[in-house]
């Protein structure tokens, strides 16, 4: 050995230049804030030797076989000058060099590296960068993760440059690290999960009641089973409650936010900080009104509309109390700034919602109840009438008759000239139909809840203006005599004056409230949020991060806020899991939705391959701009890699993928027939182009206009506590006198409200770091030249389309429905936003 290294001294051969490297981390925070104490004990241990140390990882150079051909390793290299580098007040990026001792020909090209963090804290690495790698240039290795101290690591922290392989192409170096990487994430299904864990698994929703509390918290388990089946959350390995083994403990309200998530899935620094900073002045909006109320005649109840507009016109007024002190004594004093008043006198007021900031009553017409069902926050229910009157799919055998009862003679005096026949031949009668998920449950609901509502139908008439107005609704409740006799119905129609206007609007109120409902817990939550979750999970267990396909790639607990202020109330999740029964993968393409929906029908002329039976339909005619400028980046991304059917075939992560997400992910599901086989490269084009568009496009769609229709919850009530006031009664008579009081009293109650707008605020802001469609945060995401360029190419159209966004809300003469009477243009499905409440932008993936 001693003589070996004399030779290579005389050779030369030990003439070993240095590699400089640039890494980009960020220490452990709270917030926006630094954690002083986690930096002071990282100093000292630096200061002590312990450091945090790097080996590269040979992409052409192994070891000896009985290594299992393994990369060869580098000898460790350290990040430099972590003493002099002064921790920012702010959280940001900090940037620190390390250096390698390199021999090109003993070592090769470094396609991964190794870190070590022996530190007493986790921080944020970003990237490392490697500069004039001998022979090669620059090579950049995308990190973005969390990394803790060794000691917390089974296995080792490993990263791979920006070079995309399919398995089969991965260099033989980097093969072994490749499949240990998928191993590690997997876990191995046992124990509680910690926050340094990096496991990625599946559970059932077995964690939504609280057995342990009492009875009335029972929750059914949703997945596994035939009644009730679910797709698959992630698993935290929590223990079982004592009353019940097959349901998961639950933690208290108020460290939610420590659930078990994989560090790295969980929101980014900025990101955290605005989200705590939201829910923070959340809380605070929504508890401290309750105080006032303690000196309000009506403490439940708005006594007028212009109390509910106070909440923005106003601010809160803060009351006096140790109580207050101690909740601001335990804030920073930043966020304080935002949630409290400059002078400190009184809570922030509410910002105003979207839909009354140019008018205040706009949105009591029937023209603005109807484009709101083509361009609100749901307009993904509307589908065209198709048979007279509306047939229920609902078993008769146990629900009996629950056709609906509107008759011809009800609404031909409302559909200008036709007969119901011409105006369904002719695509001008639609509906938004509630009343199938809603009524096998509404029993349960009014008699076991606060709820008074009822199963609804609208029927909507397409008038020559492109313009919807409504045309009946129809009200129904269980028989009382049991299910098997069928729905008792009542139908109103359209009326402007005295009573019979204001037992109109509570018509719409009670309709609206079952569209809030299966909104909130259908449109928004499981058909974004609950399905995309087993894809997330599958994608980090069976895809490495080196694969192609991966690069592309606490709201609903029992009692919690969405059982609190929406009509199903401890219903909520099951009424999902009905909803649920009837999800079918290929049909959340947006062309397949609209086709099946009867709002557009195939066309080979027209663009898109589809026609729109309603042309001004703002949410389909700016989504297929956006669905088709997808597809086409995800077909010139996928055809790079993959040149034929076999090579999708042959691709054995990819198709362990696939088959976890259909038969595990989605396991509820797995002999359904219509799953893509992934056998052929257009299944995967259109597979992932399916799975971009519920991640990004449809959930801005029905996220982020929550708080711009939804805040003043008038608008959108999303709850009813009494039934429709009935000739007689005292209800009745005060409707004649005091049509408001009676609406708030029946809709808006006080507590709850305040509750609702605070959720909907919080879901609808873009935090300030904010990444959204055709944007990546590192512009070196891969090193192959033709994915970036097609990636250039899609966020040019994805601008053009904003431009063209710009030009029709522009033309309102033309196209009505894009702003409407209250005169808030459509923009939702706009690419781009700034932060915070703006009703537009379409960020890169689900994430509130």
């Amino acid at each position: 050995m001693f003589l070996s290294k004399i030779v290579d001294a005389i050779t030369g051969k030990n003439d070993r230049k240095k590699v400089k490297g640039t890494v980009v981390l960020m220490k452990k925070n709270v917030l926006d804030f630094t954690d002083i104490k986690a930096s002071v004990v990282d100093e000292v241990v630096e200061f002590l030797g312990k450091k945090v140390s790097f080996q590269l990882i040979s992409s052409s150079v192994h070891d000896d076989p009985e290594n299992g051909l393994q990369g060869k390793l580098s000898n460790p290299a350290y990040l430099e000058n972590w003493l002099t580098h002064i921790t920012p007040i702010i959280a940001g990026e900090s940037t620190f060099s390390v250096t390698f001792e390199w021999d090109h020909e003993e070592f090769g090209v470094p396609g991964a590296f190794i870190i070590n963090n022996f530190h007493l804290n986790e921080f944020f690495l970003k990237s490392l960068t490697l500069e004039h790698v001998p022979n090669h240039g620059k090579i950049h290795f995308i990190c973005n993760s969390w990394i803790y101290p060794a000691s917390k690591y089974k296995s080792d922290r490993i990263f791979f440059a920006n070079q995309a392989y399919l398995p089969s192409d991965t260099p033989e170096p980097l093969r072994k690290y490749r499949e240990n990487e998928l191993v590690t994430l997997r876990g191995d299904g046992t124990g509680k999960l910690e926050e340094w864990d990096r496991v990625y698994d599946y559970a059932y929703y077995n964690d939504l009641g609280d057995p342990d509390k009492g009875k009335e918290y029972d929750r059914p388990v949703l997945g596994g089973s035939s009644e009730y089946p679910y797709p698959r959350r992630g698993r935290t390995g929590r223990e079982p409650t004592k009353t019940d083994p097959n349901s998961e403990s639950r933690i208290s309200s108020l460290m939610s936010l420590d659930i078990y998530v994989p560090r790295d899935e969980r929101f980014g620094h900025v990101k955290m900080s605005d989200f705590l900073t939201f829910f923070f002045k959340s809380i605070m909006q929504t508890l401290l009104p309750g105080f006032e109320g303690l000196f309000d005649n009506t403490p439940n109840e708005f006594d007028s509309f212009e109390d509910v507009l106070k909440l923005y016109e106003g601010g809160i007024k803060l009351p006096v109390g140790p109580w207050l002190k101690a909740i601001i004594d335990s804030i920073p004093s930043e966020i304080l700034k935002d949630i409290l008043q400059t002078d400190g006198q009184g809570l922030l007021k509410y910002p105003t919602p979207q839909v009354i900031q140019e008018d205040k009553s706009a949105w009591r017409t029937d023209e603005e109840f109807g484009r709101e069902t083509l361009a609100g926050t749901n307009p993904v229910l509307i589908s065209r009438l198709q048979e007279f009157p509306p047939k229920s799919n609902l078993d008769p055998s146990i629900y009996g008759n629950q056709n609906s009862t509107i008759t011809r003679e009800q609404i031909e005096n409302k559909l200008d000239g036709l007969t119901v026949d011409e105006a369904i031949k002719t695509n001008r009668l639609f509906i938004l139909n509630h009343h199938d998920i809603v009524m096998p449950l509404l029993r349960r609901i009014n008699t076991s809840t606060n709820t008074k509502t009822y199963a609804s139908r609208t029927l909507l008439f397409l008038q020559d203006t492109e313009t919807l107005k409504p045309v009946a609704i129809e009200l129904s409740l269980p028989h009382p005599n049991g299910d098997q006799f069928g729905a008792v119905s009542k139908v109103y129609t359209p009326s402007e004056q005295g009573v019979e206007g204001s037992i109109w609007q509570l018509a719409k109120a009670y309709a609206t409230v079952n569209d809030s409902g299966t909104h909130q817990l259908i449109s928004h939550w499981l058909n974004t949020h609950a399905v995309m979750e087993p894809i997330v999970i599958a994608t980090n267990r069976q895809l490495s991060v080196l694969h192609p396909i991966h690069k592309l790639q606490t709201l609903i607990n029992g009692d919690g806020f969405i059982e609190k202020f929406l009509f199903p109330a401890k219903y909520s999740m099951e009424m999902s899991s009905v909803a649920y029964k009837d999800w079918v993968f290929h049909e959340q393409a947006l062309p397949a939705d609209l086709i099946k929906r009867g709002m557009a029908v195939e066309d080979s002329i027209s663009p898109f391959g589809i026609r729109l039976l309603i042309q001004d339909y703002p949410y389909a005619v700016d989504g297929l701009k956006i669905w088709s400028t997808i597809k086409i980046w995800v077909t010139e991304y996928c055809n790079f890699y993959y040149k034929s059917d076999d090579t999708v075939q042959k691709d054995n992560e990819l198709q362990a993928w696939w088959k976890e997400i259909c038969e595990e992910g989605h396991g509820d599901k797995k002999d359904e027939p219509w799953w893509p086989k992934m056998q052929t490269l257009q299944e995967l084009i259109d597979s992932c182009t399916i799975i971009i568009w519920i991640a990004s496009a449809l959930h801005a769609a029905v996220n982020f206009g929550n708080y711009s229709y939804g805040g003043y919850l008038v608008n959108r009530p999303s709850l009813s506590r009494k039934f429709m006031p009935e000739p007689g009664s005292a209800e009745y008579e005060e409707l004649k006198i005091n049509p408001d009081k009676v609406f708030l009293k029946t809709v808006v109650p006080q507590q709850l409200t305040l509750l609702g707008m605070s959720v909907l605020e919080l879901l609808s802001r873009h935090a300030s770091d904010t990444l959204y469609l055709g944007q990546n945060d590192s512009p070196e995401w891969t090193k192959d030249q033709e994915p970036l360029l097609a990636f250039e190419r899609f966020g040019k159209k994805l601008s053009d389309i904003e431009n063209q966004i710009i030009q029709m809300n522009g033309d309102h003469k033309k196209w009505k429905n894009r702003s409407g009477p209250v005169k808030v243009p459509y923009t939702l499905l706009f690419p781009t936003s700034e932060e915070g409440l703006s009703g537009r932008g379409i960020p890169n993936s689900v994430s509130i």
